[in-house]
């Protein structure tokens, strides 16, 4: 039995599972994983009974359960130091984890319309104005990084780390509703989709049996 244990929502759909499972599998450390599909009739006694906020992502360590994708990550960073999860640079590591806390806790109407959904493409399909102004403050946040930090690398701060995390499942978001992106941004998305841990993640998901129809 590994150390830890993972509990998960679909792969296809959950987009804070996908920010609980990367840190994960970035440490390179040996997890199980248990999944939960969502909007089913047994979904939220299975989820209170792998934590009390009856939410996903939740981590399983020896100590106890960890119930929040942000707070796995900041506990995977301090108990794997080496694996690079935060830039090494002070300056560089604060503004990484004020553009994740950003992503955290803002863009209300861009996880509401666009729901994350590997399964499908929407082509051209019309946004809001709200939509549109989180679209325009996340790419904002990709150009800064990159131009500031990410000269060394494809990623936000050069190498994968947490900031890149947070935002994965915003870059799932952008493929699937087809958002047109300048040339930073573009190469950033192509980036972080041609991840081998991406591409595991979504092909899990494509395989998966449950549907969700986010139109009803």
């Amino acid at each position: 039995m590994s150390e830890f244990t993972i509990v998960l929502g679909n792969k296809a759909y959950s987009s804070w599972s996908l920010r609980g499972w990367l840190p994960l599998k970035l440490c390179g450390v040996s997890f199980d994983e248990i999944i939960v599909p969502l909007r089913q009739s047994d979904s939220k006694e299975r989820l209170l009974d792998a934590s009390s906020a009856g939410k996903v992502p939740v981590l399983k360590t020896p100590q106890g359960a960890i119930w929040d994708s942000l707070a796995i990550a900041e506990y995977l960073a301090e108990r794997f130091p080496n694996a690079g999860l935060w830039p090494k640079d002070p300056w560089a590591r604060g503004i990484a984890r004020s553009v994740t806390a950003e992503m955290h806790s803002s863009f209300p109407s861009l996880r509401n319309e666009c729901p994350m959904d590997v399964r499908s493409h929407y082509k051209g399909r019309p946004l809001s104005e709200d939509t549109h102004k989180d679209i325009k403050r996340i790419t904002e946040v990709w150009r800064d990084c990159r131009t500031t930090f990410g000269t060394d690398g494809d990623f936000l701060f050069g190498s994968f780390c947490i900031a890149d995390v947070f935002y994965a499942p915003v870059v799932s978001r952008f493929v699937t509703y087809d958002v047109d992106l300048d040339p930073i941004c573009s190469a950033y998305r192509d980036a972080v989709m041609a991840r081998p841990e991406m591409q595991e993640w979504i092909e899990a998901g494509l395989a998966e049996p449950w549907i969700i129809d986010f139109e009803n």
